[in-house]
């Protein structure tokens, strides 16, 4: 008979878990997993059949990224003029929000880089202005109506939807990372005492 609050010697440390290892997860291909959560907060989970966490992801984080981009939006200057990448070195011109915004959605990185190439070779950017780089200069209109500057002085919560795309972007590294490694769950180490009960 095992002695009191020890663990028995035919106990392996991984049989003293959680109750989720009573149930194993299926991660089907965790890195197409990874992907999918990549493009979509949850899409991941939902691929897995972790409905649960899958809702709560996308509840957490896709509302931040949407009134992230609502608060620097308006009819004249735009759709989520926040957003954008833009690389333009000598001109003084980078967006290093963008690398913290990029883990959160394909629909961040994909539209944007596209913006991207078409102001940097000139010509006007696809789908109006949404998610494109803004212009160097007041004077150069090729498609793209105001300058970063023009942009801040109508739209007075622009640094804060900046910060909410961000931190939902943020947020959701570990949202990929949850995906491809599935939950933490606690091993005892063996030989370890249990704890009885309080009474």
């Amino acid at each position: 008979m095992p002695a009191p609050n020890t663990v028995p010697p035919d106990t392996a440390p991984h049989d003293i878990v959680s109750s989720e290892r009573e149930q194993p997860i299926d991660l089907k291909n965790p890195y197409l997993a990874g992907l999918l959560a990549w493009l979509a907060p949850g899409l991941g989970h939902y691929y897995q059949g972790r409905y649960a966490k899958a809702l709560i992801f996308f509840l957490c984080i896709m509302p931040m990224f949407i009134i992230g981009c609502a608060l620097a939006s308006n009819s004249e200057v735009g759709i989520a003029r926040n957003v954008y990448w833009s690389w333009r070195w000598t001109a003084g011109d980078t967006r290093l929000w963008w690398l913290a915004q990029a883990p959160l959605l394909g629909v961040v990185v994909i539209p944007t880089t596209m913006q991207a190439w078409q102001i940097n070779s000139g010509q006007a950017p696809m789908f109006g202005s949404f998610m494109a780089p803004p212009q160097l200069h007041p004077q150069d209109r090729t498609g793209v109506p105001p300058t970063l500057d023009e942009i801040r002085r109508q739209l007075p919560h622009y640094e804060l939807g900046t910060y909410l795309v961000v931190i939902a972007g943020l947020m959701n590294i570990l949202v990929i990372f949850d995906a491809i490694g599935g939950p933490f769950i606690g091993r005892r180490k063996e030989n370890s005492p249990i704890r009885e009960p309080q009474s």
